[in-house]
C-alpha cells in the first residue's frame, strides 16, 4: 500500500479518539515500546547490543520527552547506561522521569560521551527552529560519535511541510508513530529525518485524509497491471505518444527523451522534430517513427532551445495532453488550455513563477501547489525528493539516489511521463497519477542503474525495460 502522510490536526485527532478507548497513558507505552525494539535493533547492528550501551536522552517538556524517557528506561532495564538531558527543567514528563530513574538512568547537566541519542526536545506540537539553549546542545551533541534517532520527528523541522526555519535535529533514524507526518517525507525536512521507521501504535482506523502519498513498489505494479495490454491490442490501441524535443543545439537531450519514451509502455513512439535529432533517433532507436501523425499526447520542450515557444504552442493546437520540460516552461506561465504535466526543477519553476530559486528549495510543497493551481496543471517537481501535485492531491517520491541528479536525466523522465501518458490515455488514470508512477519508475531505474555508484542518463533509459518487467512478472 501507498505510505501515506497525515498533517499535524488530523494525527491530534486520531490520537484524541484512541486514546478515549484505551487506559490513561497506555498510548505512551505503545509509542515507547515501539522506540526502544527500534532503538534495541540499531544497537544491535552497531555494537552488538543494548548491555553496556551508552544512551544519551535529550528531553523537552510534553508527550515527546515523554516517549523518549520511557523507552531510555526500558533501554536502562536492558542493561544500558542511560543518562537524560533535561531541556525544559521541572516541566518534563514526570511518570517518565520517575521511571527512567527506577530502572537505574541518571540526571545529567551536560552532553557526555554515547552511542545512541535520542531526540525527545520537541514533538508535533513544535514549530520554527530550536530555541537557543536547545541548539546550543544539539550543537554540542553532533560532535559525538553516536546514532541520532529523533522521537516522532526530528526537532526544530515544520511537520507539515517539511520546511527548516532555523536550528534543527538532524537524525540518522526517526521512529514516528502511528503515520508519517508531511515533513518526514517532503521538503528539506525528509533529509533532517534520515530513515524513517514506522510504529503502529493503533491510529489507521481514525486517519481519513491523507496530506501526502508516497507510493511503493505494489502500489506501481498494480498501475502496471491496468495497463498491461491484452491479447488483441496492437500499436495503436496502445498509445501513441509524440516526442517534439531536441534541437540543432541541444541533439542530446532529444534522443535521450526518445530514449525515455522508448521503454515499451507506449505501443509506438512518434518522433517529430529536427533533422539533426531525427537522424540520431534512428540510429539509436530504429523502432521510432520519423514524422508527423496522430498522437495521444506531446512531450515537447527537452532541449528545444529557441524553437520551444514554437513548438509548444504547435503541440497545444493538437488538443491533446501535453508533457512540458526544460526549454518549454518558460513558455508556460499562464494556463495552457489542454491538460498538461509540467516538469520542472526547482530552478525553472522559480522562473515560471517570478521567485527567488532558494523560495522554492524551501518550500517546495507549497510553491508546487500554488504553482498548479495557477497554472491549472499538474506540477512534477523535480529534486531528491521529486513532488507531483495538483494543487489538492499531492505525491512524493522516494525511489533514486543522489548519483540522479546528472545531465539529461530529466529528459529521460520526460519520454518516460510521454510514455506512460500515451498508454493510459483510455484508462481512468490522471496526469497526477501518471507523474507520481513515472518519476517513481525513473528512480527505481536509477536505482538499478546505478547498483549504488554513478549512473549517466542514457543508463538510467536503458534500465528502464528491466524495471518494468520486474513488476510486471
Amino acid at each position: 500500500m501507498s505510505r501515506l502522510a497525515y498533517a499535524v490536526d488530523d494525527v491530534r485527532a486520531a490520537e484524541h479518539k484512541l486514546m478515549g478507548t484505551l487506559p490513561d497513558g497506555a498510548l505512551m507505552q505503545r509509542a515507547a515500546s515501539g522506540l526502544a525494539a527500534a532503538c534495541a535493533d540499531l544497537l544491535g547492528g552497531a555494537r552488538g547490543g543494548v548491555y553496556g550501551a551508552r544512551v544519551l536522552v535529550l528531553a523537552g517538556s510534553g508527550a515527546n520527552g515523554g516517549d523518549a524517557l520511557y523507552a531510555a528506561a526500558r533501554l536502562a532495564r536492558r542493561g544500558a547506561a542511560v543518562d537524560a538531558l533535561l531541556l525544559s527543567g521541572d516541566k518534563v514528563h514526570p511518570g517518565a522521569l520517575a521511571d527512567l530513574r527506577a530502572a537505574g538512568g541518571r540526571v545529567v547537566d551536560h552532553v557526555a560521551s554515547a552511542d545512541l541519542v535520542l531526540d525527545g526536545i520537541v514533538g508535533i506540537g513544535g514549530s520554527g527552529g530550536l530555541r537557543p539553549d536547545a541548539a546550543e546542545v544539539w550543537h554540542r551533541v553532533r560532535s559525538l560519535d553516536a546514532t541520532v534517532v529523533a522521537v516522532d520527528v526530528p526537532s526544530g523541522i515544520g511537520v507539515d511541510d517539511g520546511t527548516v526555519d532555523g536550528a534543527h535535529v538532524d537524525a540518522d533514524v526517526t521512529v514516528t508513530f502511528g503515520a508519517y507526518k508531511v515533513g518526514l517525507l517532503a521538503g528539506p525536512g525528509a533529509r533532517a529525518a534520515g530513515a524513517v521507521h514506522l510504529v503502529d501504535i493503533g491510529l489507521a482506523e481514525y486517519l481519513h485524509r491523507p496530506a501526502l502519498r508516497a507510493l511503493t513498489a505494489g502500489d506501481v505494479a498494480a498501475v502496471l497491471a491496468e495497463v498491461a495490454p491484452g491479447p488483441g491490442d496492437h500499436k495503436y490501441t496502445r498509445g501513441v505518444v509524440g516526442m517534439a524535443t531536441g534541437s540543432a543545439e541541444f541533439t542530446g537531450a532529444g534522443v535521450l527523451a526518445t530514449a525515455g519514451a522508448s521503454c515499451g509502455l507506449a505501443g509506438m513512439v512518434r518522433y517529430d522534430g529536427p533533422r539533426e535529432v531525427a537522424d540520431l533517433v534512428r540510429a539509436r532507436h530504429p523502432e521510432v517513427v520519423v514524422g508527423t501523425g496522430r498522437v495521444q499526447c506531446w512531450v515537447v520542450g527537452s532541449g528545444g532551445g529557441g524553437d520551444a515557444r514554437a513548438v509548444l504552442d504547435r503541440a497545444r493546437a493538437d488538443g491533446v495532453p501535453l508533457v512540458v520540460d526544460a526549454d518549454a516552461l518558460q513558455h508556460a506561465t499562464e494556463p495552457l488550455g489542454v491538460p498538461a504535466l509540467l516538469t520542472p526543477h526547482a530552478g525553472e519553476l522559480a522562473q515560471v513563477l517570478g521567485i527567488e530559486r532558494s523560495a522554492v528549495e524551501a518550500e517546495p510543497l507549497r510553491v508546487a501547489r500554488e504553482a498548479a493551481r495557477r497554472l491549472q496543471a499538474v506540477v512534477l517537481l523535480k529534486g531528491d525528493r521529486t513532488l507531483v501535485t495538483d494543487g489538492d492531491r499531492n505525491y512524493v517520491n522516494t525511489t533514486g539516489a543522489p548519483w540522479l541528479g546528472t545531465a539529461g536525466a530529466g529528459d529521460v523522465l520526460a519520454g518516460l511521463c510521454g510514455a506512460l501518458l500515451a498508454a493510459t490515455a483510455d484508462s481512468e488514470m490522471d496526469l497526477v497519477q501518471v507523474g507520481a508512477v513515472a518519476a517513481w519508475l525513473h528512480g527505481a531505474a536509477a536505482t538499478l542503474a546505478g547498483a549504488g555508484g554513478p549512473v549517466v542518463a542514457g543508463d538510467v533509459a536503458a534500465a528502464l525495460p528491466r524495471v518494468l518487467r520486474e513488476l510486471t512478472a
